[in-house]
């Protein structure tokens, strides 16, 4: 499902996050939770070569902090705001903690798992589906991701 503009200053604050990432030599990728008021209850960038964790993903880091924060790691109710489509791993977690809506920017083509390669926050055989707002700003998101590339390789 492509959506709207209700998630655009969300979408903004995540590719802030995305471009600090970049800025530390991380893949720019932010990530933003929202509460059902849309609060805002964790954020992050990647910060995988920042800390050496290799699950140091931006989607990881905020489902971790706002477990943390909530001392509960259902996380039902939440909208989570990410630059680029989340890979296995994000989604399996996104899965687990029982988010509610996930709203993306750009696709991933090689390793997206939400819509390009697999559909694991989705799947029927699991037992927690999530709703997908997917494009928000693309054309942005995906342009941060080309142009840190384009310097990194």
């Amino acid at each position: 499902m492509t959506g709207g503009t209700r998630w655009v200053p969300a979408m903004r604050r995540a590719l802030t996050l995305a471009r600090d990432a970049a800025a530390h030599g991380d893949v720019p990728i932010g990530a933003v939770l929202l509460g059902p008021d849309g609060q805002v209850l964790a954020e992050a960038g990647n910060e995988r070569e920042l800390t050496g964790d290799p699950t140091a993903h931006a989607e990881v880091l905020v489902l971790r902090r706002a477990a943390s924060a909530n001392v509960a790691w259902r996380l039902e109710d939440t909208t989570l705001v990410v630059t680029l489509e989340p890979c296995a791993m994000c989604a399996g977690a996104i899965v687990n903690a029982r988010v509610g809506r996930l709203v993306f920017g750009a696709l991933d083509a090689k390793a997206g798992a939400v819509a390009s390669v697999f559909d694991i926050v989705r799947d029927p055989r699991l037992n927690h589906r999530v709703e997908v707002v997917s494009g928000v700003l693309a054309g942005e998101c995906a342009e941060v991701l080309k142009e840190f590339f384009a310097h990194h390789r």
